[in-house]
């Protein structure tokens, strides 16, 4: 079949920055009112892109286009069957396109459970590919996706520390890797780290650490769940080869198409020649009775069952418009927000940042976590919610070794004078933070209703904490205000008025 990838950008700065004010205004949400606990109405502010970002208008238009032509891929028969296929052939073509991935060396596939499911396969495959190799080097700073795969299929897995910043903790420690590398010669399968992470934003220098994996002998694989739609990535043509990337995963619901799928690009020589992890239709050559054999195509024989074939165009569409409009270009404009939300949070008394805030040193990328000193992260985000109609995440993110290490770091610098003992119970009123996530539609305005919120919550600790009642699952619950989600929005009650409408 005739490749047809992205064409290479051949825009101004100006231009891109023309579409991606036009790509970003799109976003579907972006102007929803919903009811405040003071009884007026307010625009949702949403902080939570890292979570889930919203789906572009150009997706959703794509999606509504494609609709009536839909049909199961694996054929070329019928029309609707043939386009189906191709299209959804170049949404791989695409994603390799994207991450700059030469399409002879590397190969995209789709796999369930987002960037979850994409890291369980590497991690499958690559321990029966290096059954010599028992240790994976992955680092404190991880999403349990990018932690817990590695344990289940590997001996020995060894979380290498973040660096110490002048105010707190900053990107992945590169001289604490390569000792694990030297401490485990020959044994080392892969390093996976996070290019970005999901709770502080701090992005870690991923082309020195494959350089120092491949002189080791060992694969470099990234999450890139949080990387893909912040800063470009170029897995090769590296001017020195050494840095080039083996494996990136990364899934369509942070690059504003939700529900699409996750998704693994690799080297084609680490998945070829295995018995695939699933099986089923779309991945065998032939079957009989007492046999199979799996196909030798990429991506087909990892691709078992229908596929996810409207989630896979709807993040083609995502990626071909944010290459339209140029990575470099959506980087630029977010760092810009990115320092100014860091400015105006540190400046605000009473609010605790975590990560080191020195974007010069350690560069940044989507997110933001903070705590109110002395509240609960949950009640935090709840008077955000409920006063101000700004949507933010609180917990620990599914990095919970990395946020109990933050926020018992922050502790004991605000008050040396606490005992352990304090400080223990603080750290566990504490245990976990609030973040803001940003995405292509996040602007300056959000950032600073942000700042001023934050600013009437710490002013005002007390008359907010009487407001609320902690609930039996940790978070808060006001004690007159209630949202009714079935007011807004309900399936049973959407299709009833469907069909009597129809």
């Amino acid at each position: 079949m005739q490749q047809r990838a992205a064409p290479h950008r051949n825009v101004t700065d100006s231009t891109g920055r023309s579409l991606l004010q036009k790509v970003a205004g799109s976003a579907i949400g972006l102007d929803l009112e919903m009811p405040i606990a003071t009884g007026e109405k307010r625009r949702r502010i949403y902080l939570d892109s890292t979570a889930s970002t919203l789906r572009l208008g150009v997706v959703q238009d794509v999606l509504d286009r494609y609709q009536p032509y839909y049909a199961n891929t694996h054929s070329t028969v019928h029309f609707s069957a043939r386009l189906s296929t191709e299209e959804y052939r170049w949404a791989h073509d695409m994603v390799l396109d994207f991450v700059n991935a030469d399409q002879s060396r590397y190969t995209a596939f789709f796999v369930g459970s987002g960037a979850t499911g994409g890291m369980n396969r590497v991690a499958a495959t690559l321990a029966g590919r290096l059954p010599g190799r028992d240790v994976v080097i992955t680092s404190i700073m991880e999403h349990h996706s990018n932690d817990l795969p590695h344990r289940k299929h590997f001996k020995t897995v060894v979380h290498a520390p973040p660096e110490s910043g002048s105010t707190s903790m900053g990107c992945v420690d590169v001289k604490a890797i390569e000792r694990a590398l030297e401490a485990h010669k020959g044994r080392v399968a892969y390093v996976s780290v996070t290019g970005v992470s999901n709770v502080t934003g701090i992005i870690n220098p991923i082309h020195e650490i494959a350089a120092l994996a491949h002189a080791h002998g060992a694969l470099m694989v990234v999450d890139a769940a949080q990387m893909i739609a912040h800063v470009p990535i170029r897995m090769s043509g590296n001017v020195d080869p050494g840095e080039d990337i083996d494996v990136v995963v990364f899934s369509g619901h942070k690059i504003y198409a939700p529900g699409s799928p996750g998704v693994v690009v690799a080297r084609r020589e680490l998945f070829e020649g295995l018995e695939p992890i699933e099986v089923g239709g779309g991945m065998v050559d032939d079957v009989w009775l007492d046999r199979y054999t799996p196909t030798a195509a990429l991506p087909d024989r990892e691709e078992a069952g229908t596929p996810n074939i409207s989630g896979a165009i709807g993040l083609g569409a995502a990626l071909y418009a944010l290459h339209k409009i140029g990575m470099d270009v959506v980087e630029e404009d977010e760092a810009a927000l990115m320092r100014l939300a860091l400015q105006r949070l540190c400046a605000l008394p009473g609010i605790a940042l975590y990560g080191d805030c020195d974007m010069e040193r350690y560069p940044r990328a989507g997110a933001i976590s903070f705590n109110v000193r002395g509240m609960h992260h949950a009640l935090t985000a709840a008077i955000l919610n409920d006063y101000y109609n700004i949507a933010v995440r609180n917990q620990c993110f599914c990095a919970h070794p990395y946020v109990r290490e933050m926020v018992s770091e922050a502790l004991a610098e605000a008050d040396d004078a606490l005992s352990a003992a304090e400080l223990e119970a603080l750290a566990e009123m504490q245990r976990g933070m609030v973040r803001a996530s940003f995405g292509v539609y996040s602007t300056q305005a959000d950032v600073e209703m942000l700042a001023k919120a934050l600013g009437d919550i710490a002013g005002n600790r007390e008359r907010y904490e009487a407001l609320y009642t902690q609930l039996p699952n940790g978070d808060f619950q006001h004690k007159s205000f209630r949202f009714e989600p079935r007011q807004f929005f309900n399936v049973r009650n959407a299709v009833d008025g469907w069909l009597e409408r129809s």
